[in-house]
């Protein structure tokens, strides 16, 4: 009887032995298939970010033709787009709560007058001032922009810079007179950018400003052109900033 136990518990125990070698076996198998997955997902992951990558190239260089575009028929001189929205993304950066420097943001900067396309020359090459009519016309451009970027998927979030920034903090502005916080915050730090570059760089009809002359008309606009805060923010940003993109975009 004694015998017949051992025996049975020898049994059980080759048993066991054999479940465990099983069980472990399928754990290696496990543990290697997981191993092969993670390798895959790695190397799906690095496949992605590269066609990622290479389509954010494409849009950029796309951005940029526009860009190039606008700026052919334009009386600017000088890469203006380039330069503003450089400006822009700097001052951008001191709101790091409310605006993501995302590649549409640059976008909307670099694309901000593309609505000039449907200008005709004899407006943007007016020397003089423009008459009522031209004005009008000229004051489309911000919507025709934003109809046109809205029409392309990749640049429909750059829309709000393109359409809002000609508006004004106390609501003088156009298209749609939006007033205060109303006006995208985006579009409210390019409209100082915007004005810093216009004033800074040559045009037809006068010589560019001193950097500290532009700084004090900026300032003298707070709260009326300009939203106050964001002209606090651009008061904290020294000249070489400024003066650095100046020298590195001509």
């Amino acid at each position: 009887m004694a015998v017949q136990s051992e025996i049975g518990l020898i049994d059980e125990l080759v048993r066991l032995r054999a479940e465990l070698r099983r069980r472990e076996r399928e754990a290696a198998d496990k543990e290697l298939q997981l191993q092969r997955y993670a390798a895959d997902l790695r190397e799906t992951f690095k496949q992605e970010r590269a066609r990622a990558q290479e389509l954010r190239r494409s849009y950029m260089a796309t951005v940029r033709a526009l860009s190039n575009a606008v700026e052919a028929r334009d009386a600017y001189t000088g890469k203006h787009a380039e330069r503003v929205a450089a400006y822009g993304l700097e001052l951008a950066r001191k709101f790091p709560e409310e605006l993501i420097l995302t590649p549409e943001l640059e976008f909307g900067f670099l694309l901000h007058d593309v609505g000039k396309v449907a200008i005709p020359d004899a407006i943007l090459y007016k020397p003089g001032a423009l008459d009522d009519d031209e004005r009008a016309l000229m004051s489309r451009h911000p919507v025709i922009g934003s109809e046109i970027v809205q029409g392309i998927e990749f640049l429909a979030e750059a829309a709000d810079v393109v359409r809002s920034h000609h508006e004004k903090w106390d609501g003088t502005g156009y298209p749609d007179r939006l007033a205060a916080e109303d006006i995208p915050l985006a579009a409210r730090v390019f409209a100082v950018a915007d004005v810093l570059d216009a004033l800074t760089t040559d045009r037809p009809y006068r010589p560019a400003c001193s950097l500290r002359y532009a700084r004090a008309m900026i300032t003298s606009e707070s709260g009326k052109h300009f939203d106050p805060r964001v002209v606090e923010v651009f008061n904290t940003i020294d000249d070489h900033v400024f003066e650095r993109i100046a020298a590195e975009i001509r």
